[in-house]
């Protein structure tokens, strides 16, 4: 890949030289677990060809917690940040155990200067979120992420345990505990992988049922060498907007919002002129950084699914400053913007929305991630519906007023 866009033919010093300069990054992934306990078939760390946590220590060690710390808190100064969120992520974070967990708390919060807030999360699978590990989190301030796939059948034929039985029960009763009065200030949302053989709207109802602050519907991974299902190369049909805007119907139309769903506020927002913040959609800088439990420092982890070594930077906590990674081809293609996007989407009247879609479904090998996304029909078609309700309701209210 040494050879194929940007590590091949992005000239950093160039556009340093013309004026470009970094966003510093601002979300922190901090993987304290690189095992799991559960056997998902999408998963981007375990299924689709990378190999990388095989050789990475099983629980990050105290050393690598504090190199990582002081790091953030450098970056924290240098950048004058007032705030920054450190995700502790897998394999499951979970496995870890309480010990590691407050010890990586409390090594962070003493770390960073006084003018930055630390705002903590954690991403679980929920199989052993129980109440005494919700005790724990609540009391350290950790936000709580859980990744659900919808009704029992949809999350069960995906996400399943070694021995190939459902997880459903387990997360369910884990989300009952967290969506409580008395556990409901640390929960985070839902993370929601799309399964379009699912019923869409069944899906977004049974998320809802755990009454979310928040819910992501993620596309699953795949790109131009390897599609992702459903999605076959030059195929006209849009198999997930299709789905999408059903969901979109549901959300749009209810009569109070019930909870916030990300892609199509961040759809929405960026109609409107905004910026986006969803990796999904949108041309605003990346500023997400991952640090594994050995200490080095890597892209975003769907990048994973594109290959061995796909997310890899070369560079660790113990060598490297942060502004070092900020200079690094891959992390800057994802900085530059419209500049990062191929000529087939320079015409296209909604690419300042969709952004040329999530990095890691451009790929194509040979010439690397300067590609429009492999879902760019769902994305074109699911961004005309969205935007023509949200400009059919705008030009009613106007006709009103």
């Amino acid at each position: 890949m040494a050879d194929e866009w940007p590590i091949g033919g992005l000239d950093v010093a160039a556009l340093t030289v013309g004026g470009w300069r970094p966003h510093p990054f601002t979300q922190f992934v901090l993987k304290v677990h690189s095992r799991c306990d559960l056997a998902c078939d999408y998963c981007y760390i375990y299924t689709l060809g990378d190999s990388t946590w095989a050789s990475r220590p099983k629980v990050i060690t105290p050393a690598v917690m504090r190199a990582a710390a002081g790091r953030i808190a450098d970056h924290c100064s240098k950048h004058e940040l007032a705030e920054v969120m450190v995700v502790l992520h897998g394999g499951e974070p979970l496995l870890a155990g309480p010990s590691v967990i407050r010890e990586v708390a409390a090594v962070l919060r003493s770390a960073l200067p006084g003018h930055t807030t630390l705002n903590l999360q954690i991403q679980t699978n929920g199989v052993t979120l129980d109440r005494s590990m919700l005790d724990l989190l609540l009391g350290l301030n950790i936000k709580v992420g859980v990744s659900l796939d919808g009704a029992q059948p949809q999350h069960d034929k995906h996400r399943r345990t070694a021995r190939g039985t459902g997880s459903y029960e387990h997360t369910a009763r884990a989300l009952k505990l967290l969506s409580s009065p008395e556990y409901r200030a640390i929960f985070a949302g839902l993370l929601c992988v799309i399964d379009v053989d699912g019923d869409p709207v069944e899906t977004y109802e049974t998320l809802l049922s755990f009454s979310p602050p928040a819910v992501d519907f993620l596309l699953p991974h795949g790109n131009w060498t390897t599609p992702p299902p459903n999605r076959a190369v030059g195929d006209p049909r849009t198999p997930y907007a299709d789905w999408l805007g059903e969901v979109f119907d549901r959300w749009y139309s209810a009569p109070r919002q019930e909870t916030r769903v990300r892609l199509f506020e961040e759809i929405i927002n960026l109609t409107l002129g905004g910026a986006s913040v969803s990796e999904q959609v949108g041309l605003s800088p990346v500023a997400c950084l991952v640090v594994d439990t050995d200490g080095s420092l890597e892209q975003v982890d769907a990048l994973r699914s594109v290959g061995h070594g796909a997310a890899d930077t070369g560079l660790t906590v113990f060598g490297n400053d942060f502004d070092d990674v900020l200079r690094h081809p891959a992390i800057v293609a994802r900085q530059i913007g419209m500049a990062a996007l191929p000529e087939t989407c320079m015409d296209c009247p909604i690419r300042h929305i969709c952004g040329g879609g999530h990095y890691a479904h451009r790929y194509r090998r040979g010439s690397g991630y300067r590609n429009p996304s492999v879902y760019c029909p769902d994305l074109t078609k699911l961004i005309g519906y969205v935007t023509g309700r949200l400009r059919a309701d705008i030009s009613e209210l106007l006709e009103t007023t």
